[in-house]
C-alpha cells in the first residue's frame, strides 16, 4: 500500500501526480504491481528506479507534484530526514490510477 500526505490526493486523482520518491533500505515494489492508496483507489506500479536525492532535477519533481527539484528534495528532508541521514536508499516510483476491480 502507498500511503500520501492528504495534499496530495486531488492531484493523484486528477493524473497530475505521476510517480513518489521514497526512502527504504531495500525496495518494496516492483513495476507491474498493484497497489492500493486510500482516498484514491487502486494503483498501478509502472516503474521503480533507484535515484540519489541530490542529483533530482525539476524534470524529476514535475510529475511528483512540485514546481523545482529545491522544493522536493526540501519536502523529502522534511518527512525523510532521518533516514536520509542514515542512508536509506531513494526510489522514484512511477504509477497510474488503476481501474477498480470488477469495473
Amino acid at each position: 500500500m502507498l500511503l500520501f500526505k492528504r495534499k496530495f490526493l486531488d492531484a493523484i486523482r486528477a493524473d497530475e501526480k505521476t510517480q513518489t520518491i521514497r526512502l527504504w533500505k531495500h525496495r518494496h515494489m516492483r513495476a507491474g504491481q498493484r497497489s492500493y492508496t486510500p482516498g484514491v483507489g487502486p494503483i498501478e506500479i509502472l516503474a521503480i528506479d533507484e535515484v540519489q536525492v541530490a542529483e533530482l532535477t525539476d524534470a524529476d519533481a514535475l510529475p511528483d507534484g512540485f514546481p523545482t527539484a529545491a522544493a522536493l528534495q526540501h519536502e523529502l528532508q522534511e518527512i525523510y530526514g532521518d533516514k536520509l541521514a542514515a542512508g536509506y536508499k531513494a526510489f522514484r516510483i512511477k504509477f497510474r490510477r488503476a481501474a477498480e476491480s470488477g469495473q
